[in-house]
C-alpha cells in the first residue's frame, strides 16, 4: 500500500461517496476526514489475510476488492467482490480481533483507511461524531449478518 496525499475536501468527497457515510452532514465528514488516510493499492496486492490481527478498516474509493476464505478442504473461495463505495474490515476496527477473511485488490484501488488508533483519537476529539461512525458501522454489520443468516437458511432448505 502506498500512502497518497489528499486534501480534507478530497477525503470528504470520498467519504460521501461511500454507502456508509452517505447520510452524514458535510460538517461531520469534515470533522472526521483527518482521521482517515488515503492509500493506493495495486491489483493483486493483499490488503490483509484471514487470521491477521485487525487494526484498520477500509473504504473502497476506486477499484474493487476480492474477499476470500479457505473452505474446509483448503480451497480458496471468493465470497464477495466489493465495488467502489463499500466498506470492509470494520469488524476488526471495532473489536481488534483476527481477520475473518482475506482481502485482495481485484483492480488497482484507492482506499481510505481508518485505524483503530485513529478511531480512538476521534472518540476523544469529536465524541458525538465518532459515536455516530461506530453506530453506523454496527448497523451495517447487523444488516450483513441478517443477510448471511438468510442465505444460510436458504441453503439448508
Amino acid at each position: 500500500m502506498q500512502e497518497s496525499k489528499s486534501t480534507t475536501d478530497e477525503v470528504v468527497g470520498m467519504l460521501f461517496e461511500s454507502s456508509l457515510f452517505r447520510d452524514f452532514r458535510t460538517v461531520d465528514l469534515r470533522s472526521i476526514a483527518r482521521y482517515f488516510r488515503c492509500v493506493r493499492v495495486d491489483k493483486g496486492e493483499i490488503i490483509f489475510q484471514e487470521g491477521d490481527v485487525g487494526t484498520f478498516m477500509c473504504v473502497v474509493n476506486a477499484g474493487s476488492i476480492s474477499v476470500t476464505k479457505l473452505d474446509s478442504d483448503g480451497h480458496l473461495i471468493e465470497i464477495a467482490l466489493l465495488p467502489t463505495g463499500r466498506v470492509f474490515g470494520e469488524m476488526a476496527v471495532l473489536d481488534g480481533e483476527y481477520r475473518s477473511a482475506t482481502c485482495v485488490a481485484a483492480q488497482d484501488c484507492v482506499l481510505l483507511i481508518l485505524s483503530r488508533d485513529s478511531l480512538d483519537k476521534m472518540e476523544l476529539d469529536v465524541p458525538k461524531t465518532a459515536a455516530r461512525v461506530i453506530r453506523t458501522v454496527a448497523v451495517s454489520l447487523s444488516r450483513r449478518l441478517r443477510l448471511a443468516d438468510g442465505k444460510l437458511v436458504d441453503h439448508q432448505v
